[in-house]
């Protein structure tokens, strides 16, 4: 089967190399361990391992980190309301990745200028659930580059294709 997606991306909230074993190309990485101290010396081992598999790798909710590990880029979730990275001299490779539940959040992720946006919830059915419908009129207020997360599986992918998303994204998917 063709790869449907050319643009995936797997949430990830500790290092195991055999789920990082599965990704093919085009999938990048995205850290988020909010629960715990950041931990840099987790962070180097899994840039050296995805870089070593040609993956990209992104931190969520530290700018400041992402740049300093030289990482591809960083991850502002939905909470993250802050512009202090616009402050800061990027790569021209470095891509800015951010997440929307309702149109205020993407107005903000535009300002914000990410690269990508990642609405969700398209499946998962959370207080962010918003379903196929919901989704195309939150993915249509933008010119963005959007991301469906939230819910992803092999069974539903194909109805995510039909929305003519950049990409997909989620955690189970992936496992």
């Amino acid at each position: 089967m063709h790869n449907l997606f050319p643009n995936k991306f797997y949430f990830i909230d500790s290092f195991k190399k055999n789920n990082i074993d599965k990704l093919g190309n085009n999938t990048g990485v995205i850290y988020r361990n909010y629960k715990d101290k950041l931990r840099a010396k987790e962070i180097i081992e899994i840039k050296r391992y995805c870089s070593k598999k040609n993956i990209k790798f992104y931190l969520s909710n530290n700018f400041k980190k992402a740049i300093d590990l030289d990482l591809d880029g960083a991850y502002l979730p939905s909470f993250n309301k802050d512009f202090k990275h616009l402050n800061f001299k990027l790569k021209s490779k470095f891509l800015i990745l951010g997440s929307a539940h309702n149109i205020k959040e993407i107005r903000l992720k535009e300002t914000q200028k990410v690269n990508f946006i990642f609405i969700s919830s398209v499946f998962k059915k959370n207080k962010n659930y918003l379903g196929i419908h919901n989704f195309n009129k939150l993915k249509n207020s933008t010119h963005m580059k959007v991301v469906a997360l939230g819910g992803i599986s092999k069974f539903n992918e194909r109805k995510i294709y039909l929305l003519n998303c950049f990409g997909i994204s989620g955690i189970s998917y992936f496992e």
